[in-house]
């Protein structure tokens, strides 16, 4: 008995220590584990606290945006913490404002424009969702009187696409200077912008042309094109572009920008079955800007410092007018080319550029020459000059185009100035052409260089009121054709076989409306005329540019022979753009433009000595409607 006792008594023992073992090991894990869940609870009221505080931080933001706007108070919830903050709330906000300074550090670009304005977006301006449930919302003008009163109809007045300035971006570039970045690579933030375009372009005489008039081809009354009136469909302006911007340091800012569109074409490109038309470079260049300095410098393509800007000479600020059409207009001064340009600022009111841009020379003369050719004799020779000018394109060029021989870079110096009565400019423009030729009684080449170039002018100022702009531009000189969009010729050849630049004018004056935000206005003026170039021949007829004794009699019959030269280009321009729809989902727009020409070529006569004025006239009319998917 007393055995089984100790046996059981053993037993009992041992159960008991397993016993007190196991709520041991179960006492401590609680115990330890017991922190741990405190620590999860405490960090997770920690950032529900941080998201709280951010939520008030937006409210107040706002409230003080919709003050600003509507100049009444609004309420706003109190952005400290509130009694019932957890303590790890403190150490929450510590970890999140180390975290945004150690994002600011390794990603400044985010946070870099600190001279832009703020981004208006659909998001932020209607809360993302617009009254019709669609997020899509009708701009002003667009529904009359539906449109709600007060602080719901000053709100939807703000847009991403301000069409309020002389040269809206939205129309004329890509603003993409106005969008929040899409995404980031490292310390560089990319934004994305961009249109797809369909325009109806209707010409009142068959130039074959897509959305870009050639204003100096419209036919004399010789071409059966001449009363056969086009209609083209084309979205070949459909256009892409894409900035990258950082800020190495916080006075200066690195900017690569690219656009493109589909106003190319390909050796196998038609209209058959397929328009397939290819892409092409408008833009591509990067600049750098360091603000302290007031140094700009800008090395790629763009448009041409002789181009007429908006404010100083910073690049997507050309005043360019808001047309439709892509070839711009007569007597609208400019080039887009690969170049590199350096600029100085002061106190962004003062600006001086140098831009060396890459230099092409177009030839006109009063008979076909082709480079290699032999042009008429002078008076005095009995022969004339074989001429050498140009060369067609090799690796990377365009093979069905030629090439002008180019010794120097074309060089730009402009000075502008921001005032408050609008932005005003001058600039000097200088121009090298060079050809080769055989000489009569010589057997080699001879080099020639010739100098030309110009001076220029333009202005942007408002009329009394931001809703109302005048804007203009002039440039004359010798030698500057390339740089209006008629291509009257920069030169033409001498007695000797030598390119001598041709005199010339160009210039433009418009008027630009803002009835509101999403309403624009224009009218354009504009005009290229040529002067006279030319040599008298061993046969006494005269030859170059400009000649008066061409037999023309055929310019004004159908089928018949016309040689006539263009003295000058005039046009009128009227049209307008209306912003009518906005939402979460993009942006849409519509344009109409009508634009009227009126061609003159230099006298001749009809064969019987009697004077003839060749003129033509032409009409195009567009309608183009564009989607903006990032604004």
């Amino acid at each position: 008995m007393v055995q089984w006792y100790s046996i059981q008594h053993a037993h009992t023992v041992g159960n008991m220590r397993k016993l007190l073992l196991t709520g041991s090991v179960f006492t401590c894990t609680i115990l330890l584990s017991a922190p741990a869940l405190a620590d999860d609870a405490q960090e997770l009221a920690a950032i529900k606290a941080e998201m709280r505080r951010l939520a008030a931080q937006v409210e107040a933001i706002e409230a003080r945006q919709a003050k600003r706007h509507t100049g009444t108070s609004a309420p706003a919830r109190n952005v400290g913490h509130s009694a019932n903050t957890p303590a790890g709330a403190h150490t929450g906000n510590k970890l999140a404002t180390a975290y945004a300074n150690q994002a600011d550090r390794e990603d400044p670009s985010i946070r870099f424009s600190p001279d832009e304005a703020p981004v208006k977006t659909a998001s932020n301006t209607q809360g993302g969702t617009a009254k019709s449930g669609v997020g899509f919302k009708w701009l002003p003008g667009a529904t009359g009187s539906d449109l709600p009163s007060g602080a719901d109809a000053e709100e939807k007045s703000h847009s991403s696409i301000d069409l309020s300035s002389s040269s809206p971006t939205a129309i004329t570039q890509t603003e993409v200077d106005r969008l929040p970045p899409i995404f980031s690579i490292g310390g560089i933030s990319v934004k994305l912008g961009g249109f797809i375009d369909m325009s109806n372009i209707w010409r009142s005489s068959n130039m074959t042309s897509g959305p870009a008039t050639g204003w100096g081809n419209f036919p004399y009354a010789n071409s059966p094109n001449h009363g056969l009136s086009e209609e083209r469909l084309s979205a070949q302006l459909s256009r892409l572009s894409i900035l990258m911007e950082a800020n190495p340091s916080k006075s200066s800012r690195l900017q690569a920008y690219v656009e493109s569109d589909f106003a190319g074409s390909g050796s196998t490109t038609n209209s058959v079955q397929i328009n397939g038309y290819t892409p092409r470079l408008r833009q591509g260049y990067f600049t750098f800007t360091q603000k302290d300095w007031g140094l700009h410098i800008l090395m790629g393509q763009a448009w041409s410092l002789a181009t007429n800007y908006a404010k100083g000479i910073i690049p997507r600020q050309e005043e360019l007018p808001a047309v439709t059409d892509n070839n711009q207009l007569p007597g609208i001064v400019f080039t887009r080319v690969p170049q590199i340009r350096i600029g100085k600022d002061w106190n962004q009111k003062y600006w001086l550029g140098l831009s060396i841009e890459d230099p092409q020379a177009t030839v006109g003369f009063s008979s076909t020459v082709s480079s290699g050719s032999t042009i008429p004799a002078a008076r005095g020779q009995a022969e004339g000059a074989r001429v050498y000018y140009a060369n067609t394109g090799g690796m990377l060029l365009n093979a069905a185009t030629n090439y002008s021989y180019n010794p120097v870079p074309d060089m730009i110096l402009k000075a502008a100035a921001d005032t408050s009565f609008g932005h005003y400019e001058v600039f000097g423009l200088a121009r090298w052409f060079r050809s080769l030729a055989v000489e009569p009684g010589t057997t080699t080449t001879k080099k020639h260089t010739h100098f030309g170039g110009g001076v220029g002018a333009g202005m942007t100022a408002p009329l009394g009121t931001n809703r109302l702009h005048l804007t203009g531009d002039v440039l004359a000189g010798d030698g500057i054709g390339r740089y209006g969009p008629t291509q009257i010729p920069d030169t033409t050849f001498n007695g000797r076989g030598q390119l001598t630049p041709v005199p010339e004018i160009m210039g433009s004056l418009g008027l630009v409306g803002h009835p509101n935000s999403s309403v624009l206005l224009y009218t354009y003026g504009g005009v290229e005329a040529s002067g006279r170039k030319r040599y008298i021949g061993a046969d006494g007829k005269q030859y170059g540019y400009g000649v008066n004794d061409l037999d023309l009699a055929g310019c004004d019959v159908e089928f018949g022979v016309c040689s006539a030269q263009t003295h000058t280009l005039a046009s009128f321009t009227a049209g307008g753009w209306w912003h009518f729809l906005q939402g979460r989902y993009g942006s849409m727009m519509a344009g109409l433009q009508y634009t009227f020409v009126r061609k003159f070529a230099f006298k001749g006569n009809d064969g019987h000595g009697d004077s003839v004025d060749p003129a033509t006239s032409g009409n195009t009319v567009y309608v183009t409607f564009r989607y903006f998917p990032f604004q």
